[in-house]
């Protein structure tokens, strides 16, 4: 196998750049990282605590999602009752003044 010196390690350096630019290359080497761990501790027999390791931590990401968007929801119904707005007026090309998506009922109810 041929010797990589200074220069070869330079010149593929700026390949590896070019062809993959400068934002791309550390998610890379964050994969690369990750995937070497897990394949060291599933060959060690460590898989299955990261694997319980990774559903509580999803588990508390999914609850402060969810308690973060029960806030929003109570935060934008005292803005509705502030403003006196029921949340179901409807503007010129029919859609609602609310991002949230509306029930089945509500569009039933606005095409009846």
């Amino acid at each position: 196998m041929p010797n990589l010196g200074p220069t070869e390690l330079i010149i593929l350096l700026v390949i590896v750049l070019l062809l993959f630019g400068a934002k791309r290359i550390p998610e890379l080497a964050k994969g690369l990282g990750t995937g070497m761990r897990e394949f060291k501790n599933s060959s060690s027999g460590k898989y299955e605590e990261v694997e319980s390791d990774k559903d509580e931590k999803n588990e508390e990401k999914k609850d402060d999602f969810d308690s973060a968007r029960a806030d929003l929801d109570e935060d934008e119904r005292k803005a509705r009752a502030e403003n006196g707005s029921s949340g179901n007026a409807s503007s010129e090309n029919g859609t609602s003044d609310s991002d949230e998506p509306r029930s089945t009922e509500a569009k039933q109810e606005q095409r009846g």
